[in-house]
């Protein structure tokens, strides 16, 4: 026996599919519900706030080798920004922006560092705030993602390897460039070597720009400069002693460019990690130098 039913026609429910959502890294169309984007694995929550706002996010990029304190720099300059209360103010967009801050502020009072920043782009974080300031009245929309340095290094030696981290450096109004200074203080050129190739990939993005209105402004902070004492004195002369290489692609390709010098760890000790062996620990937390090449790059991008 056949039995009838009447089902309701619900195949307008198809109709959202046919509007593509841009991911507003790569620019590649996406469907409305997709949490990432299917070319470049961006979260596409960032194509959405950015939809519903009237001020177009900017980008900044924060890279370096791998190791060299790219989480722990962003985690803290989010923390430390979003607790002020007088000149540069953050405040993130999104619970997703919240997650780098967490994690990285709950590894140092555990007396860790952030674990290692996975090569794949769908695990990594991404902040997306607003920036207000008492000289500017209106406010600054960025979008920073903590970028694996392993990723950005298979990127630099075969190029389109990471479409998300060739679009986000075409596109970033400002870099900001991570170097371990206690490395190179070693006498170890590892680092040197690395930003170069970086600064020459950066150059090879937008080669029109050395000298145009579209030069982008960029900090190169020396990271670990508590292990480093020369380095937190002088930077600009710790750079052109110790890293000339750096310090000469610098003047060459990027007229505006200003060195720094932060830290995050007041002193490290050495403890034993299972099944790792032995890592540093931070002893107790003394930021230094954490905000000024973000409020020097804001300064050069406005």
């Amino acid at each position: 026996m056949t039995r009838h039913a009447e089902l309701p026609l619900e195949s307008y429910r198809l109709a959202q599919y046919s509007v593509q959502v841009p991911c507003y890294i790569c620019e590649e169309g996406n469907t409305f519900d997709a949490e990432f984007c299917r070319y470049c694995y961006a979260p596409l929550a960032l194509a959405h706030q950015a939809n519903c706002q009237k001020i177009r996010p900017q980008m900044i990029a924060t890279i370096g080798a791998s190791g060299v304190g790219k989480t722990v720099y962003l985690g803290m300059l989010m923390d430390m920004l979003s607790r002020r209360t007088s000149r540069t103010q953050m405040l993130a967009r999104g619970a997703f922006s919240i997650t780098l801050q967490q994690t990285t502020m709950a590894a140092l009072a555990r007396c860790e560092f952030p674990e290692k920043t996975a090569n794949e782009p769908d695990r990594w974080n991404w902040v997306h705030s607003q920036v207000r300031s008492h000289e500017q009245r209106k406010a600054t929309e960025l979008i920073m993602p903590d970028m694996a340095g392993e990723a950005i290094l298979e990127e630099m030696n075969h190029p389109f390897t990471y479409r998300v981290i060739r679009s986000l450096l075409s596109k970033s109004s400002g870099i900001i460039i991570l170097v371990d200074a206690a490395t190179i203080e070693r006498g170890k050129g590892d680092q040197d070597f690395f930003t170069m190739k970086l600064l020459t990939y950066l150059s090879e993005l937008d080669p029109g720009s050395r000298t145009g209105s579209r030069a982008r402004p960029v900090s190169i902070v020396f990271s670990k400069a508590d292990m480093c004492t020369t380095c937190a004195a002088d930077p600009e002369t710790f750079a052109r002693e110790r890293a000339n290489g750096l310090w000469q692609h610098c003047r060459e390709r990027f007229p505006k460019h200003r060195f720094f010098a932060a830290a995050v760890a007041g002193a490290c000790g050495v403890r034993e990690k299972f099944g790792v062996g032995e890592v540093q620990a931070p002893l107790r937390i003394e930021p230094k130098g954490i905000v000024e090449p973000f409020e020097w790059l804001l300064g050069q991008m406005r």
